[in-house]
């Protein structure tokens, strides 16, 4: 997002042309970093949904179908991140500066739907947490709160005009809470109960094969 933004003047085709031909390599490297993003979104989504699933099945499935699709659309605008420099480097470069163009501003366009699928699973996750009873409930409050930020690209000239406000509660909310994931855990003892009763076969069975156990 920020190298597309270095590189694109607003309103004026043949100077963005120019900027993507000139950096190529960082035009690239941004390319490779938005791939990059669709993995690291999968690992962390299907991470939280391990990890809160206990607090609420339906809940926690419905929220990794949003980030699903949320890095769903996260690959596509990927390959359309890639299609204005496969555009200026075809056969008529010359006559293409136009369809280039658009074809950035259809990039941001998918980009803001992604953005709203991911701020549904924040609001999602952030209620997962402040019911989990084994997170603070501030990260969760902190994390609703950002996803209904990222939401409002809903419309996108709303979303611009308060986007230092949203950026602000993505670094307050999500920066902590994989902060405190990484530092200080969950409370182990307060998951493992939440797991067990989320599954109460597999507790009876674990508490009856304890009950057989000699001394």
């Amino acid at each position: 997002m920020f190298i597309l933004g270095s590189l694109v003047v607003g309103g004026d085709a043949a100077a963005t042309a120019h900027n993507i031909l000139t950096h190529e390599a960082l035009f690239r490297l941004g390319f490779l970093v938005s791939v990059a993003g669709v993995a690291f979104h999968l690992v962390w989504g299907l991470l939280m949904y391990q990890l809160l699933r206990p607090v609420q099945r339906t809940v926690a499935a419905i929220a990794i179908l949003l980030i699903l699709t949320c890095c769903a659309m996260q690959a596509l605008t990927a390959l359309l991140y890639l299609a204005p420099l496969l555009v200026l480097q075809g056969p008529a470069a010359g006559q293409t500066r136009d369809l280039a163009y658009a074809l950035v501003q259809l990039d941001g366009a998918a980009f803001n739907v992604d953005l709203v699928f991911f701020g549904l699973w924040c609001v999602l996750t952030g209620w997962l947490i402040w019911r989990s009873g084994f997170l603070p409930r501030l990260l969760g409050v902190l994390l609703a709160l950002d996803g209904v930020g990222w939401t409002l690209y809903l419309w996108p000239p709303l979303a611009t005009f308060v986007f230092p406000a949203i950026a602000a509660a993505s670094a307050v909310a999500e920066l902590p809470l994989m902060a405190w994931l990484l530092i200080r855990g969950v409370d182990s003892e307060r998951w493992t109960e939440r797991a067990l009763a989320d599954a109460p076969g597999e507790g009876a069975g674990r508490a009856s094969a304890a009950a057989r156990t000699p001394a």
